[in-house]
């Protein structure tokens, strides 16, 4: 059984504006799936359409095998959901939290008591027990607001950028967690995330969208062949070399696009080992410092600037 099907989904305000212009995909029972797209994609209105919040204009949506407009209520007891803004009372203390939390879902008071101190221990919390609530981390307060979400054991979890703003440290903890609840839990996590890494790390399927229709779907090693593209590598000491000599590469019409990453210089080219020889001759005729160049596989990153960006973009930002 599928636990989310969405098919020719459409949204459209008062105002006149379209969120939603008939937007299909499907999400399987027990995996993580990631809806990628820029701000204005229709991203937010489809969350507050499966949450229960907002009600489509147009198209089906089936939650666990049930229609979301005939069954919402029902689909309310089943679901959970985790915003931007961490939602706990920093005025209780982190198990009044999550016995507040209970209570809310009225889960029976022994199998919360029970929960409680699952959740607790695998999310690696009870170290912050004797502390209050206000004086913990973003990161800490985060996990403590995904644990609360177990508490009612949701079979889908919503998560809105779980991870926006977050140390690096507290992010890994953060994708050890999801990854945590997905595999011991069985939960079906629908993540939302601006962090192309993230989705590439993380999930087992992932959407792409735009102006409310989905571009791309699939595994984030099956969503490379949507970009027919051969990209090279070409390393720097540092960001500031990128910044002196990229266009002059550019410059050069060497490159259909390219992008920077860290320390690298990522170009996309017509054929990988003729343009390897010609950049790299390039480089060392204009006496242009680098550490390596190298031929790559096209990343989740360049697929997803490949699809969402207009040819406006393109011509005036990447093209040569």
């Amino acid at each position: 059984m599928l636990a989310i099907e969405i098919n020719n989904l459409v949204k459209q305000y008062k105002n006149g504006v379209r969120a939603l212009n008939g937007l299909s995909f499907s999400v399987k029972t027990g995996e993580i799936f990631s809806l990628l797209g820029p701000n204005g994609a229709g991203k937010s209105s489809l969350i507050n359409i499966l949450t229960t919040f907002y009600k489509p204009t147009a198209g089906n949506v089936t939650m666990l095998g049930k229609d979301l407009i005939n069954n919402p209520s029902w689909i309310r007891t089943q679901i959970a959901c985790v915003a931007q803004q961490v939602s706990i009372d920093e005025h209780l203390s982190l198990m009044e939290n999550m016995i507040f939390q209970s209570k809310m879902y009225k889960v029976e008071p022994q199998v919360a008591k029970e929960r409680i101190n699952s959740l607790i221990e695998k999310f690696e919390l009870t170290s912050y027990l004797k502390y209050p609530t206000s004086s913990y981390s973003g990161g800490v307060k985060r996990r403590l607001d995904i644990a609360m979400n177990m508490v009612s054991s949701p079979k889908i979890l919503f998560l809105d950028e779980p991870t926006v703003g977050m140390d690096v440290d507290s992010r890994k903890a953060m994708w050890d967690m999801l990854l945590k609840i997905r595999d011991e839990y069985g939960t079906t996590i629908f993540l939302t995330t601006h962090y192309l890494e993230e989705a590439e790390q993380l999930s087992d399927n992932i959407c792409i969208m735009k102006n409310g229709k989905d571009l791309a779907q699939g595994t984030p090693s099956s969503l490379r062949n949507y970009i027919k593209q051969n990209i090279l590598r070409i390393a720097f000491h540092d960001i500031e070399d990128i910044k002196k000599y990229k266009n002059d590469i550019k410059n050069a019409c060497l490159v259909k696009f390219m992008n920077i990453h860290e320390n690298s210089l990522f170009i996309s080219v017509e054929e990988s080992r003729t343009s390897l020889t010609l950049i790299n001759k390039f480089l060392l005729e204009h006496n242009i410092k680098f550490d390596a160049i190298e031929i790559v596989e096209p990343s989740l990153e360049d697929v997803f600037l490949a699809l969402t960006s207009s040819n406006k973009d393109l011509k005036e930002e990447w093209k040569c």
